[in-house]
């Protein structure tokens, strides 16, 4: 059985191994696979994996040997689906791996905005404390998260993990989500509509997936009726917001900041505008990599496929 990896690097840049999968098959892996590439090198191939290197329709009905295609990420919308059913080849992907360390994430996000604590320290080593006046300083208002409130948005695995941690702070907690059910253990926290959920949160968080109904969740008209004061964080999918919006906010003082680890358009263009927006934090989508979280992700793939050859297959996102 051939087993390609087409866009192994971002999962593995060489801190894990690929034993545990070689043990199921002739394995290749490619770093990266351009898109002119991917029927050259998946050519022959029974099982293919990717992680975000596209597989569309014309690309899939070129590849006469291909009984699976494995996403080793949660999100599958690089692959047609569709085209896949219709020539017998299942899909699977890999829900839950990330929870923990998304929701970590969310959170190391929310107190960079609390507390700019890098930029702080740079100017430690600048030279500025050694030369201060006072024996403390800092250069925004700080904020306690404590009896603050939060608005979730998407209250899944991860929105209710940082919900946990909210919790923790001393946090209320205003949700919205498709299921509104199971959380009465939760003290200080309600259900709510999306217009009540954005006038009332200090920090609003995006942890719902990217369906036509959500794309462009967070537009000019949302951003209006957020307090000034606020904080958007996005961990989620960068459609979710439309950026030159988000930008015109920031810029103009509708909100007081935002950090994201997902753009529309990954990795952005130069023009971009919210890479030229204030008070706005952008790291690289690495809210998922932490090795822990990788291994997770490894495992559990392998075991997809693992179930899959017994005839048994799990995870599938085109039955």
């Amino acid at each position: 059985m051939k087993i390609v990896v087409l866009d192994g690097y971002t999962l593995n840049p060489g801190d894990l191994n690929w034993n545990e999968l070689e043990q199921l098959g002739d394995l290749t892996v490619y770093e990266r696979t351009p898109s002119e590439q991917v029927v050259e090198r998946a050519k022959g191939a029974d099982i293919v994996f990717t992680n975000k290197t596209p597989l569309n329709a014309e690309t899939i009905t070129k590849l006469d040997s291909l009984k699976y295609i494995g996403v080793l990420a949660t999100g599958y919308n690089v692959i047609d689906v569709f085209a896949a059913r219709e020539n017998g080849i299942i899909v699977t992907n890999v829900p839950g791996y990330g929870t923990s360390s998304v929701a970590q994430f969310t959170f190391a996000l929310i107190l960079e905005l609390c507390h700019r604590v890098q930029k702080h320290s740079d100017t430690v080593f600048q030279g500025r404390w050694s030369g201060s006046p006072d024996f403390s300083y800092w250069d925004i208002p700080l904020v306690e998260l404590a009896g603050k409130t939060i608005g979730i948005i998407g209250f899944g695995e991860i929105g209710s993990k940082v919900g946990d941690l909210a919790s923790a702070f001393g946090m209320n907690i205003i949700a919205s989500g498709r299921k509104q059910l199971g959380q009465e253990k939760r003290i200080n926290f309600k259900w709510a509509s999306l217009d009540y959920l954005f006038e009332h949160s200090d920090i609003v968080s995006l942890h719902c997936p990217l369906f036509p109904e959500t794309l462009g969740l967070i537009n000019s008209d949302r951003l209006r009726i957020m307090k000034r004061s606020a904080f958007l964080i996005n961990t989620s999918r960068g459609s979710l917001v439309v950026e030159k919006d988000l930008a015109e906010a920031l810029n103009n003082g509708i909100i007081a900041g935002a950090a994201v680890d997902v753009l529309s358009t990954e990795p952005p263009s130069a023009e971009n505008p919210l890479l030229h927006a204030q008070n706005c934090i952008i790291t690289p989508h690495m809210a998922w990599a932490t090795k822990e979280a990788r291994q997770r992700l490894m495992g559990t793939a392998v075991n997809n496929l693992a179930q899959f050859i017994k005839g048994n297959p799990v995870n599938m996102v085109n039955s």
